[in-house]
């Protein structure tokens, strides 16, 4: 009884400490091309804005917009909806992307550099 007394507060420890490091590695944000999504970025119509209860998402053209998921789900969500976004929005033409509008007019045209970048267009905007 002993032995269990001073095995249980360490057992304990160790499964709350993997059960935050579990969390917390599902809550982390998708790794990025930083080049491509700079460009993307500025055409993207969803922010995130750090207020004080936390972080919100909004959109650019619409004032009523705002998603405030947990702090669990914040990046998956944010993620999923910029994912909704680039599929309507992001073409792939040869080696370059074009990013469009609404009604379907060329606002940007960047060259695809290489495989990586191609791979992060399909992967992170579900883009082919």
């Amino acid at each position: 009884m002993k032995n269990l007394n001073k095995i249980l507060p360490i057992a304990l420890f160790l499964a709350f400490f993997l059960f935050g490091l579990n969390v917390f590695m599902q809550s982390r944000p998708t790794p990025k091309n930083a080049r491509v999504y700079k460009i993307v970025k500025e055409f993207s119509p969803y922010y995130i804005e750090k207020r004080f209860g936390g972080l919100e998402i909004l959109k650019k053209d619409d004032k009523e917009f705002k998603e405030k998921p947990s702090n669990e789900a914040f990046f998956k969500k944010f993620e999923e909806l910029e994912r909704e976004w680039g599929k309507k929005h992001i073409k792939i033409e040869n080696s370059s992307a074009i990013i469009v509008d609404n009604s379907g007019k060329e606002l940007k045209r960047f060259k695809i550099k290489n495989r990586e970048e191609r791979d992060f267009l399909a992967r992170y905007y579900g883009v082919k």
